[in-house]
C-alpha cells in the first residue's frame, strides 16, 4: 500500500522546547524534505505569527520537485462569516496548493474552549471545508482530539468526520492529540471508522505515553493510508509521532511504499540535518537513525555479527544510511579487537599475541575510568602505538601555567614550555590568552610544533566535556575530559583522566595532535610510495 508522508517539522514541530527555526531555516528544511520524498510539508499557521506568514511568502518562489506545500489553520470563528474570517483569508493568500485545517471533536472542547453548541461546531467545519474547496483547494481535516472525544461521545465524534466529508475534504485525519491512547484503542477505533468513511484516512499521533509510532503503525496496518508527523519526534511536551522509524518500520518491515529504496538511504542524513539545523543532536539510541541504532559492545554479541549481522540486528544499517559501529570498552572481548582492526585496514599488523596485549590494555585503562567508546581517537592511538611503537613525534620537557586574578578583571592564564621534536629540535613557546588554560596550553603547543608540523595550525577543537567520576570525593574528584578535534576532512575525539583536570586535558589534547600528525605522516608517507612506484 502506497503511504503518504505528511511532515509537520515546520509547524507542530517547532511548539517543542528549544525549537526555534528562522525563515531561512525553514526553506532550507522543506527543501531537504522535499529532496527526501516527504508528500506533504507544513509550513506553518500563517494566521498565529509573522514569522509563518514571511516563510509562506518566501515559498511562492519554492520550486518544489515532489511534495505538497500546506497552510495550516483552524475552522472560522464561531461569530464569523467563512468569507469574512482572517484566518481562512489567510490561509488562501498563502497560495498554497493544500489547506489543512483542524475542528473540534471532543464535546468537552466545543463547549468549554470554543463555548458553541454541537451543531454550530459542525456547521463551522463544514463551511470552511466547503468554502476552501470552491476556491480550489485540496483540503485535509484534522479531526482534534478524536480518540478522546470518541471515548467521551462516539456519536458527537463520527459526525465531526462526516461533516467535512460531505463537503469534499480530501482527507480526514484522526488526531490523538493530547498523546494518551494506547495503541489497542486506536486500533478498535480507526477499524470503526473504515468501516463508516471511504476515503482516504489519516492518522497524527502525538507521544505522551511513548507510543506514538505504534499508534501510527497500528492506525496503518488498519486502513489509514496517510500519516502526520516529524523528523526526529520534534513537538510541544513529549513530541509528535517520529516519522524516521515510522517511514524505515512500514517500509522495510510491513513493505508499504513511502519513499524510493534510495532516498531510505537517505534518513539518517536527514534526521541529522535537521537536528543540526535545530542546533541539537540526533540522540544515539534513536531508532534506526542514532548514532548507536547499529553500535555494538558486548564481546560476545560482536562475536556473533561478524559471523551473521542478523544476529544482534533488526535490518540492514545500510538500508536507512546509517552504518555498524563496534564499541571498545571493558566489556569487549578479541572480536570487538579484531573488527576495529578490519575497519581500520590493520587486520594483519597485529598477531594474536599483540591483540592480547591490546585488550588487556584497553581494559585496565577503562577500569582507570577512561571511556574509549566515545574516544575512538584515542583507540585508534593506541593500535598505532602497538603498531608502531616508535611512533614519537614529540615529547614535553617543561611546562608552567601561570594564573592570575586581580579584583573583578578578567583572569588571564599565562603558558610556556619546552617540547622536543622528533627531528632533534628544541621549541620553545610563551602564549598568553584570555580563553582560559586549556586554550592557552593548546595554543602554545602548536606554536611549538609548528615550525616542525605546520599542519597543527589548521586544527580546531569542536567539542570539550568534562565529566566528574567520583563525586563523592569532593573537588579532589578525577575527572575524565572528552576533546573533539576536525581538520578539514576528518573529525576525532581523544579522552583523558586525572584528579586534576588540567592534567586530563593536556593528555586528551597531547594524544589529539599525535593521532592528527600520526594521520598526516602515513598520508604523505603513501604520497611518496605511489610518486616512487610511478616514477619507477
Amino acid at each position: 500500500m502506497r503511504v503518504a508522508i505528511y511532515d509537520t517539522t515546520l509547524r507542530d514541530g517547532t511548539q517543542g522546547e528549544n525549537i526555534n527555526f528562522s525563515v531561512e531555516d525553514k526553506i532550507r528544511i522543506a527543501r531537504k524534505l522535499d529532496d527526501f520524498g516527504i508528500d506533504y510539508i507544513e509550513g506553518g499557521w500563517p494566521g498565529s505569527n509573522p514569522r509563518d506568514r514571511d516563510f509562506f511568502e518566501a515559498a511562492k518562489t519554492l520550486k518544489l520537485k515532489h511534495a505538497k506545500m500546506a497552510a495550516f489553520g483552524s475552522t472560522r470563528h464561531a461569530k464569523n462569516k467563512v468569507e469574512d474570517d482572517d484566518n481562512v483569508r489567510l490561509l488562501l493568500e498563502s497560495e498554497t496548493p493544500v489547506v489543512t485545517i483542524f475542528g473540534k471533536s471532543w464535546s468537552l472542547h466545543t463547549e468549554r474552549a470554543l463555548r458553541v453548541t454541537e451543531e454550530q461546531n459542525l456547521e463551522m467545519i463544514s463551511s470552511t471545508v466547503a468554502y476552501l474547496k470552491s476556491n480550489g483547494r485540496e483540503v485535509i481535516y484534522d479531526a482534534e482530539h478524536f480518540f478522546d472525544g470518541y471515548k467521551s461521545s462516539r456519536d458527537f465524534a463520527m459526525k465531526t468526520l462526516d461533516a467535512a466529508a460531505k463537503e469534499g475534504a480530501d482527507i480526514l485525519v484522526l488526531c490523538d492529540t493530547n498523546g494518551g491512547t494506547l495503541p489497542s484503542e486506536v486500533a478498535e477505533m480507526v477499524a470503526d471508522v473504515r468501516k463508516s468513511f471511504g476515503g482516504v484516512i489519516g492518522i497524527h499521533t502525538h507521544n505522551d505515553s511513548e507510543v506514538a509510532v505504534a499508534n501510527a503503525i497500528a492506525a496503518i496496518e488498519l486502513g489509514c493510508s496517510h500519516v502526520q508527523g516529524t523528523i526526529n519526534g520534534y513537538g510541544e511536551r513529549c513530541g509528535n509521532s517520529n516519522l524516521a522509524p515510522i517511514i524505515a518500520n512500514l517500509q522495510l518491515k510491513l513493505g508499504h511504499e513511502c519513499v524510493s529504496d534510495e532516498n531510505l538511504k537517505k534518513l539518517t542524513q536527514l534526521a541529522n540535518y535537521v537536528a543540526d539545523t535545530a542546533n541539537l543532536q540526533v540522540p544515539n539510541g534513536q531508532a534506526f537513525v542514532g548514532r548507536s541504532a547499529f553500535a555494538h559492545k558486548g564481546g560476545i554479541h560482536v562475536s556473533a555479527v561478524l559471523r551473521d549481522a542478523s544476529t544482534y540486528e533488526h535490518v540492514e544499517p545500510e538500508a536507512v544510511g546509517n552504518k555498524r559501529r563496534v564499541l571498545v570498552s571493558d566489556l569487549s572481548g578479541r572480536a570487538n579487537i579484531f573488527y576495529k582492526l578490519e575497519e581500520k585496514g590493520w587486520g594483519e599488523k597485529l598477531d594474536d599475541a599483540a591483540r592480547a596485549t591490546l585488550l588487556a590494555r584497553i581494559k585496565e585503562m577503562e577500569n582507570e575510568g577512561y571511556e574509549l567508546e566515545g574516544a575512538e581517537g584515542s583507540f585508534e592511538l593506541l593500535i598505532r602505538e602497538t603498531v608502531q611503537p616508535d611512533h614519537f613525534l614529540f615529547e614535553l620537557e617543561k611546562m608552567s601555567v601561570h594564573t592570575e586574578k586581580k579584583g573583578a578583571e578578567q583572569t588571564q592564564h599565562k603558558v610556556e614550555m619546552i617540547v622536543k621534536t622528533r627531528d632533534g629540535g628544541q621549541r620553545w613557546a610563551e602564549e598568553s590568552s584570555e580563553g582560559g588554560p586549556f586554550d592557552a596550553m593548546a595554543t602554545a603547543l602548536r606554536k611549538c610544533l609548528s615550525e616542525t608540523y605546520p599542519q597543527v595550525q589548521d586544527v580546531r577543537l569542536t567539542d570539550y566535556k568534562v565529566r566528574v567520576l567520583d563525586a563523592n570525593k569532593g573537588t579532589a574528584a578525577k575527572v575524565r575530559v572528552l576533546v573533539t578535534w576536525a581538520d578539514s576532512k576528518d573529525r576525532w575525539t581523544t579522552v583523558g583522566v586525572s584528579d586534576d583536570v588540567l592534567e586530563a586535558s593536556w593528555n586528551a589534547l597531547c594524544d589529539s595532535l599525535k593521532l592528527e600528525l600520526l594521520r598526516l605522516k602515513e598520508a604523505d608517507g603513501s604520497s611518496e610510495e605511489k610518486l616512487a612506484a610511478e616514477q619507477a
